[in-house]
């Protein structure tokens, strides 16, 4: 069987090291998909996070929208206000 001349040896060698350098290092190596994956995740949490605070916001804006008990208990709580023919009383300790 003939030997295989050493500077395909070397080539070889080099085609081998240059592929992994792009798997460990370059453009779409391990490190950046998971560093990728990872600020994937932390968007989703944050958009679950603010899915939940629209959900609130907007279920706060259709009982404010229907009728006047929410804003009477948010202007009683919020502004201190008293309805006409109200006392209001308040106690120190």
């Amino acid at each position: 069987m003939p030997k295989a001349p050493y500077w395909l040896f070397v080539l070889l060698v080099l085609i081998l090291a240059g592929l992994q350098y792009r798997l460990w290092v370059g453009d779409g190596s391990l490190a950046q998909v998971q560093a990728l994956q990872q600020q994937i995740a932390e968007q989703q949490a944050e958009n679950e996070q603010l899915l939940e605070r629209n959900r609130i916001l907007e279920a706060e804006v259709l009982e404010l929208k229907q009728g006047t008990e929410t804003v009477e208990e948010r202007a009683r709580h919020e502004l201190g206000m008293v309805k006409e023919g109200e006392t209001l009383y308040q106690l120190a300790e």
